[in-house]
């Protein structure tokens, strides 16, 4: 049996226009002789009544104080609503299917509920169906926990979902459709001239996803590059091939571009800089600062730590909390705020000189003033003003020929 896991996103279940367009996917997998396990996301985004946000409006509305597993419980609801729609709209063409949650799919999560974390999946009824010539149509973003709770996987649970399944059922490929034809060297909002990639390695979209891309979720292909199921981001609404996410060596012998530096440049906004004196004869000052900020619940990135300085950004939502801690505890430092991260990534990078060269004169060029640096193997990033985010994004794309 040919396993094919089929992710469908809320806006390519929200209309029932979206939904033929999906159920056609389907169809069209079937008929290249795959058995398809489909995976739905809530129907829409934001103000759609079905929508999660929308769900989440309606409880705390009621209490704004909601206990975590009801708000779980609520947030379940659109993905319930979903896959009974999507599976009617699958038989109203001939196609047996049936919905299933996320429990009845066999995922069994912790009780971290939000944020929840698959502790294992047993595939059985799953494949019971699938044998039967009956159609899945599980819950995305959900499981249950061992004494039957419902759980939410948090941001991008409907992608993690697809791909815990994928490997779960050993599948030949997991496909995520979406309302873009694939994954992009940048994001087209900022770049008009933005490529669609034909592949690219597991490791280059996490890096894309941990530094602001948002086609998919890191988490997912973390899981699926495991077992090396491969994963191929396309749209619903067209028949381009999308884009395939393999193996560095699998990306070598089928890119367009073999021998590619950089993939993409991504970023991250709404950021706030800050610059911390440390007492340089003290060797644990900078432990000190750090603890401080973990005590007090404080999330940093762009980490940089030198004998009488630190460096580091925190989101603006902590801006005014962290300048409110350092002021308490008695640190002299300056913070800049509306700030933005604006990174490179590719995992052909290492090894090869000049990269930081040209990443700064293409900054430099156009009169933006770097105010941090820093980088790894596969990523190089700058901390910049938010107001020059767009031309920066630009710069690096024209720079890197992408």
């Amino acid at each position: 049996m040919k396993i094919i896991v089929q992710k469908f996103g809320g806006t390519s279940v929200a209309t029932a226009e979206a939904r033929i367009a999906a159920r056609n996917k389907v169809s069209d997998a079937i008929k290249a002789g795959f058995t398809p396990a489909v995976v739905v996301s809530a129907m829409g985004r934001k103000g759609d009544p079905y929508a999660t946000d929308s769900l989440i409006e309606i409880i705390k509305n009621e209490n704004s104080a909601v206990d975590s597993r009801d708000l779980d419980t609520i947030m379940c609801c659109g993905e319930l609503i979903s896959a009974a729609v999507m599976a009617a709209s699958l038989q109203s063409v001939g196609i047996n299917a049936a919905a299933l949650t996320g429990g009845q799919a066999g995922i069994k999560t912790d009780a971290n509920f939000g944020d929840a974390k698959i502790r294992n999946i047993n595939p059985e009824n799953l494949l019971l169906y699938m044998n039967a010539g009956i159609v899945p149509v599980v819950c995305g973003f959900q499981g249950i926990t061992e004494d039957g709770r419902f759980t939410t996987l948090g941001r991008g649970g409907s992608d993690t979902t697809a791909a815990a399944l994928g490997v779960a059922l050993e599948a030949d490929c997991v496909e995520i459709y979406t309302d873009v034809e694939g994954i992009m060297t940048a994001d087209p909002r900022v770049v008009a001239d933005a490529s669609i990639l034909d592949c690219v390695s597991y490791g280059d979209v996490c890096q894309m996803a941990h530094q602001g891309a948002k086609v998919i979720h890191a988490r997912a292909v973390e899981i699926a590059m495991e077992k090396e199921i491969p994963i191929v981001v396309k749209s619903t609404f067209s028949d381009a091939p999308g884009t395939l996410i393999c193996n560095e060596d699998v990306v070598e012998k089928n890119s367009s571009e073999p021998g590619r530096i950089i993939s993409s440049v991504a970023y991250l906004k709404d950021l706030a800089q800050f610059k911390v004196r440390l007492d340089g004869n003290d060797v644990n000052s900078g432990h000190k600062l750090f603890d401080d900020l973990a005590h007090n619940s404080i999330s940093v990135g762009c980490l940089n730590l030198q004998p009488e300085q630190s460096m580091f950004s925190v989101f603006m939502f902590d801006a005014e909390k962290t300048c409110k801690l350092l002021k308490d505890v008695g640190y002299s430092f300056e913070v800049h705020l509306e700030c933005s991260k604006v990174s490179v990534v590719g995992s052909g990078m290492r090894g090869v000189p000049g990269i930081m060269a040209t990443f700064v004169a293409a900054l430099a060029e156009k009169g933006i003033m770097i105010l941090q640096t820093v980088d790894s193997d596969t990523t190089i990033s700058a901390i910049i003003s938010q107001e020059r985010l767009n031309d920066a994004v630009t710069a690096l794309h024209d720079a890197f020929k992408l």
